[in-house]
């Protein structure tokens, strides 16, 4: 295959992507947001004319943990739609053969059977601290099963589960369960402080990908995939999020007291993704996610 555009190159799961395509010897393209903005249509209709990669991987969002997501509704949903819409307009005005959509699994309802089977999209009321992300990511999905039906398109959509991996963003107040729970940790041991505080009660189950694993993922199905539904992808496992914060404190060196301020939200009580679809096309992870947090906490070390 010729260049592959990585819209969001810059970012957690399109660093990821870029680190597979350079060691599999793949040619790639992307522009930091100063050199385009995928908010601007005209912009991205003129880059995607210019360049014509042969795939392009839609990598690119505005993401956030709880906090930010029930804060900013309207730039979570008006952002996010328009960057799928301008860049999948954009790939079919340029005629670009293969896409891959890349959503959440926030996308399905809060209180789906478990685990989550793809066809259980839309069958109930979204998380609502997350809802106008996930409808932001459901448009675009739908959007990419429109111009399969309509026009013909070898396009693709894939939901990832929780991810994490190098360049995740470890700030406090917009950042995700993982990397949170390793800055609080981290940051309880250089102060030596006796008591980190958790949100909520501990007590909901959340499934983790090494983001490595997801970009390993996409490119497997951009050779092997061709079907409209929105394949899930993740390890197939979870863990409760107190089990979580011990293996991180464990990890870390931290032997005070975990406090859990359930005056905060949960979120969605359990997200376990159904991963039968993807691993009998021949895709399996390959971190397991002991190893992945370890290896996360020494990058957080030397980076941050």
């Amino acid at each position: 295959m010729s260049s592959i555009y990585v819209a969001g190159h810059n970012g957690l799961v399109g660093s990821a992507l870029v680190r597979q395509l350079t060691t599999r010897n793949q040619s790639w393209i992307g522009a930091a947001r100063s050199e385009l903005d995928l908010l601007d249509r005209k912009q991205v209709f003129e880059y995607l004319h210019t360049h014509k990669p042969a795939a392009v991987i839609i990598a690119a969002a505005k993401v956030g943990g709880i906090v930010a997501n029930n804060t900013f509704p309207v730039e979570f949903l008006s952002e996010n739609i328009r960057i799928s819409s301008n860049l999948l307009d954009a790939c079919h005005d340029a005629n670009i053969e293969r896409v891959l959509f890349l959503g959440s699994s926030c996308i399905y309802p809060r209180m789906s059977p478990q685990p989550i089977r793809e066809e259980y999209l839309l069958t109930g009321p979204l998380e609502p601290t997350n809802e106008a992300y996930a409808l932001a990511k459901i448009s675009g999905l739908k959007l990419v099963q429109s111009y399969r039906r309509e026009y013909g398109k070898h396009w693709i959509s894939a939901m990832p589960t929780n991810l994490y991996g190098p360049g995740d963003n470890f700030d406090l107040e917009n950042s995700h369960v993982l990397p949170a729970t390793i800055r609080k940790f981290a940051t309880a041991v250089v102060k030596k402080e006796k008591k980190v505080e958790m949100w909520g009660t501990g007590s909901p189950r959340r499934e983790f990908l090494h983001v490595d694993d997801l970009a390993k993922a996409c490119l497997h199905l951009l050779e092997k995939y061709d079907d409209d539904v929105a394949i899930n992808v993740g390890s197939g496992e979870d863990v409760e999020i107190k089990e979580l914060a011990l293996i991180v404190a464990n990890a870390i060196g931290f032997d005070g007291e975990i406090y859990w301020d359930t005056t905060r939200p949960d979120g969605t009580p359990r997200k376990l993704l159904d991963v039968s679809k993807i691993k009998a096309t021949g895709w399996a992870p390959t971190i397991d996610l002991a190893t992945g947090i370890s290896d996360l906490i020494d990058w957080y070390y030397n980076n941050i």
